[in-house]
């Protein structure tokens, strides 16, 4: 599994997050998950090496909306009760991109890693992104099927086992199971790390990541992003 990957990179860090809104500079992340694969734990039979997922106290004052109540059943009570302090998740989050030599992965990686860049910001530790490799699940995604594009059309499209919920430990582990059905089809996921596709009709959604080479992708691209 992910032999091409495997001959760059030592760990495989795939996250998720859930958060209070779209805004990466404004809203809030809520739930941070994130597993990694290695090739010892593939050797073993182990899913994983290293996995999380963490619920992360709201700031004082602020109100978690209901539509992401709705979204993701993740409720105030919860973040208040069951919820770490940021600092916690931080370190945490630290913790398993210190593994040696790590590729980042998520699905729709923009959004993810734009919400974690400005989470480590505002508490100092946005050198942990630095020099840091990042895959978008999404981009690849795009190349291999027709829209729509969400992680619960990939999830159906190759018949994943595990669902989309909108939790962030569930969906990092679709993106994972994605991942490993896109390589089993085509193995050029290499060929992908650090480039991001974006659709031209809306750009780039939020800031962009210095280290990411962004590219028009097309719906209708007869050919690969990388092509």
């Amino acid at each position: 599994m992910f032999a091409s990957l495997f001959k760059k990179f030592d760990n495989i860090i795939v996250l998720d997050v859930e958060t209070t809104g779209i805004d990466p500079k404004r809203d809030e992340i809520i739930e941070l998950a994130a597993l990694c694969v290695d090739v010892t734990s593939i050797e073993t039979g182990e899913s994983v090496a290293d996995e999380f997922d963490l619920l992360i106290r709201l700031s004082e004052g602020r109100r978690l909306p209901e539509v992401i109540t709705r979204l993701t059943g993740i409720t105030e009570k919860q973040l208040s009760d069951d919820g770490v302090s940021k600092d916690a998740a931080a370190q945490r989050f630290a913790g398993m991109l210190s593994r040696p030599n790590p590729l980042v992965v998520a699905y729709n990686a923009q959004f993810d890693l734009c919400f974690l860049y400005y989470f480590l910001k505002r508490l100092g530790h946005a050198a942990l992104l630095k020099n840091i490799k990042m895959f978008d699940a999404l981009t690849v995604y795009k190349d291999r099927r027709p829209y729509p594009h969400k992680l619960g059309d990939a999830v159906a499209a190759y018949s994943l086992k595990t669902q989309n919920t909108h939790r962030a430990i569930d969906d990092a582990r679709a993106t994972l199971e994605l991942m490993c059905a896109m390589e089993t089809e085509l193995d050029d996921l290499d060929r992908y790390i650090n480039l991001f596709g974006f659709n031209p009709k809306h750009g780039v959604s939020g800031p962009k990541i210095s280290s990411i080479n962004y590219l028009r992708q097309e719906y209708s691209s007869r050919k690969k992003l990388y092509e």
